[in-house]
């Protein structure tokens, strides 16, 4: 089985999950993309960048684009995504203008198709991730990206390493190879941030009192600690780092 069929696979039992399995990543999904929401919009904003037509790549269910449309942004909303079940879901969501099938590789679009291409949380799930932001790049003026800078300690430990395994994460990114992979591209970035992560992603998956205490905990010390002095926090746990760059 080669690379992008193994991906394919992947994803279509992910959003093949039924019942309260597919409810509570639904949430989780949703969750996630208030923040990426956020990142996007902020971006924008100091890029001065105003979509009129927004396409994302590897839209999943198409949460991003719901939240994006629920806060009037990005104009035109459209998605791309490997997974055919995923395609199916988001192409029925209000606020998803349209959800298409693409192979992974070619973008069905003309060249600056689009005025904004978001990729987020994709990067680290693909062979050669330059090579798709480019193909991004041709289709859209600018683009977002957004990935987990996950080569740190914490997420060398065991059981880190095996979380994100069974997430489909190929890519061990720093902050340094994120940026990277914008100059691989041949791109430029306009903008960037970094964020520790909120306290409700934090305590989303903690069942009892005493784990939603032991998350609120790591909560304040690693946002306390990223304030304070980033570069070590990096060094440490993992953060999310999203850019807005364009040709």
């Amino acid at each position: 089985m080669d690379d992008a069929s193994g991906l394919r696979s992947f994803y279509e039992q992910a959003y093949s999950r039924a019942g309260a399995a597919a409810a509570r990543y639904g949430q989780w999904r949703a969750l996630g993309a208030v923040g990426k929401a956020d990142h996007v919009i902020a971006l924008c904003e100091r890029a001065g960048a105003r979509p009129a037509r927004t396409l994302e790549v590897g839209c999943g269910d198409g949460s991003l684009l719901v939240e994006l449309a629920r806060r009037g942004f990005g104009g035109r909303r459209e998605g791309v995504e490997i997974s055919s079940a995923a395609v199916e879901i988001a192409a029925a969501r209000d606020g998803v203008d349209a959800a298409m099938l693409y192979d992974g590789s070619r973008i069905p679009a003309e060249d600056r198709a689009y005025d904004l291409g978001i990729l987020s949380h994709v990067l680290e799930h693909v062979r050669e991730p330059a090579a798709l932001l480019a193909e991004t790049a041709r289709a859209c003026a600018r683009v977002i990206v957004e990935v987990p800078l996950e080569a740190n300690l914490s997420a060398r430990r065991a059981g880190k390493r095996a979380l994100s395994g069974d997430v489909g994460h190929l890519q061990r990114l720093d902050r340094a190879s994120a940026r990277a992979l914008t100059a691989r591209a041949g791109l430029r970035i306009e903008a960037e941030l970094e964020d520790a992560l909120p306290l409700r992603v934090q305590l989303f998956w903690a069942a009892t009192p005493p784990a939603r205490a032991r998350a609120a905990a790591k909560w304040a010390v690693r946002a306390s600690l990223h304030r304070a002095a980033p570069a070590l926090a990096r060094r440490l746990f993992t953060v999310h780092y999203a850019c807005i760059c364009a040709a």
